[in-house]
């Protein structure tokens, strides 16, 4: 049976929808802003968490209230009329926020349906959570300063690093990493066309990455006939991340997969998040859990699905503390398996605050 096949005729009561902001004050310069979605029925409450990056967009979707989901239903129903329906009266401000926003919905009713059957996801779907080995994500800046790295390595020692390299790092910044950090993964952000995190595709670059972190994953490199030579002999350790909405955009990658970064808020729908776990299951590729720059219920909704499907795996799901500077009494990795005693959530380790 398929992972979605369990779940979409689990009936769900929807009596109420509400919004609530969550803020996290991350820096003097940045405050990250989502929405919590909330679902209510027969005594029960599910969540989920809207993580729409444009802080306008979420006001806007929060000044603007939820849509109106009341009734019965089955999974499949909701996920269905969801899909037809536009979430809010204003137009998000990407098409990528769309997904965010259906995720947060469908994370919310998968909660309630649960809580209203009095079972966890993992007891429904036969998978004992495990402990959660995660790791940090972060750039080095510009110029790139190592030291964002390894104040990291200092405050949390042994944490494994997922990190965004730019055409500026020379292999003396490499170097310091390699020896200063344990580097899992190196996001090349090649799929970001046009957004100011896209660093284009360097050859070189590519080349002095694949050779300087032998054993890292090198996620999202931009695929033309220059950086195919420059990752000749690493395709065994490519992963896909950013331009992976399903299942058919990860076979029609250029270079096969080897392993994938799951973000749940990028796939938008229930069923294909778990279509993309059976792909994974079905064709042995590895896999590990992304993050959104969660700060609410989402965060532990990322941890959770860690604990059934990639537990070992380096996981960018760290608790929330983590995005703050670096201190010292941070939790470490692995997190124990904290699923709640119904429903789809986990204890959080971190969170953000209610506003307002």
């Amino acid at each position: 049976m398929s992972l979605y096949a369990a779940l979409r005729d689990m009936p769900v009561l929807v009596e109420d929808v509400t919004l609530e902001r969550l803020e996290l004050q991350v820096s003097p310069e940045f405050s990250r802003v989502t929405t919590v979605v909330r679902l209510e029925g027969a005594g029960h409450a599910g969540l989920g968490e809207d993580v729409t990056y444009e802080a306008d967009d979420a006001m806007a979707f929060q000044a603007a209230g939820p849509p109106d989901l009341r009734g019965e239903w089955t999974i499949h129903s909701l996920s269905t009329a969801i899909g037809d329906m536009a979430l809010s009266p204003t137009a998000p401000a990407g098409e990528a926020s769309r997904e965010y926003r259906r995720w947060a919905v469908e994370s919310a009713a998968l909660d309630l349906a649960l809580r209203q059957a009095g079972e966890p996801l993992w007891r429904h779907l036969g998978i004992d959570p495990q402990p959660v080995t995660f790791v940090i994500s972060t750039g080095l800046g510009e110029p790139p300063d190592p030291g964002r790295v390894l104040g990291w390595a200092d405050a949390a020692p042994g944490i494994g690093v997922k990190v965004d390299a730019t055409p500026s790092w020379t292999r003396e910044v490499a170097r310091a990493l390699a020896d200063g950090a344990r580097i899992d993964t190196v996001d090349l952000k090649g799929h970001y066309p046009g957004k100011p995190v896209d660093p284009g595709a360097d050859p070189a670059l590519y080349a002095m990455v694949a050779e300087e972190f032998p054993d890292a994953w090198l996620e999202d490199p931009r695929v033309d006939d220059r950086t195919r030579i420059a990752l000749a002999g690493a395709d065994d350790r490519i992963s896909w991340d950013a331009p992976i909405h399903d299942v058919a955009d990860l076979e029609a990658m250029p270079i096969r997969a080897r392993a994938v970064n799951v973000k749940p808020s990028r796939l938008g729908s229930l069923e294909r998040l778990f279509a993309l776990y059976d792909h994974i299951r079905e064709h042995d590729l590895g896999a590990y859990g992304g993050g959104q720059y969660e700060i609410g219920p989402g965060r532990g909704q990322i941890q959770y699905l860690a604990s059934l499907f990639h537990p070992e795996a380096p996981n960018d799901t760290s608790p929330v503390d983590f995005h703050l500077p670096p201190r010292t009494g941070l939790p470490t990795s692995p997190l124990a398996p904290a699923p709640t005693a119904t429903g789809f959530r986990w204890h959080p380790a971190g969170a953000g605050r209610p506003q307002g």
